[in-house]
């Protein structure tokens, strides 16, 4: 489907990527001033009130997957979160979907550390006092002891980690690639188990 839309010139393959749903400032905002605007000219728009479910509905895939590997059951668990704000070169949080990953997994009563290269200040004050989040100061900090590495924000400098060493430092083996971000068979090849975003498991 991506390649079929993507060959059309006035779209482009550049923002085509599956993930774990938009966030930010403006395109939450306009979907809903559109749907409000459209709604109040008597012509509702559902094809973006869809697009808003599918994406509200995105921001807990991860979440889904981690919870079916690990058998329901996160309490205990330590999970490695890499990336706060809702894209790159920013630390900006607003309806990112980070915010929504780290509170469904805290209420299955998980422990989140984070690290993000600018958002981490900005995730104190959404957050505040959280206890059941705690800040790294490396990528590679934060999966010490963990039982998953989840993969939020697609930087730049984690597209290239050292797999062997993330395999060391976690407690188990586990990589859920938020922005498919990583080639599966560099990650499994490190003896890591790799879940991507519409990639299955092959």
């Amino acid at each position: 489907m991506r390649q079929g839309i993507g060959s059309d010139p006035r779209i482009g393959y550049h923002f085509l990527y599956p993930g774990v749903g938009y966030g930010g400032s403006c395109f939450p905002k306009d979907v809903k001033a559109l749907q409000h605007t459209a709604t109040e000219l008597g012509q509702p728009l559902a094809l973006l009130a869809a697009v808003e479910a599918v994406n509200d509905a995105q921001k807990r895939v991860l979440v889904d997957k981690i919870v079916a590997r690990l058998s329901g059951d996160l309490a205990g668990r330590r999970i490695a979160l890499w990336g706060l704000a809702f894209k790159p070169n920013t630390d900006d949080m607003r309806e990112a979907p980070a915010r929504v990953i780290v509170e469904a997994l805290a209420e299955r009563g998980a422990t989140v550390v984070a690290y993000d290269p600018v958002a981490m200040d900005e995730a104190r004050r959404v957050f505040g006092a959280a206890p059941h989040l705690a800040y790294a100061a490396s990528p590679l900090a934060a999966c010490d002891g963990a039982d998953a590495l989840v993969v939020v924000t697609e930087w730049q400098e984690f597209r290239s980690p050292d797999f062997d060493e993330i395999r060391r430092r976690l407690r188990t083996p586990l990589v859920f690639d938020g922005r498919n971000v990583f080639t599966p068979a560099d990650v499994r090849a490190a003896g890591l188990e790799y879940f991507g975003i519409g990639r299955g498991r092959s």
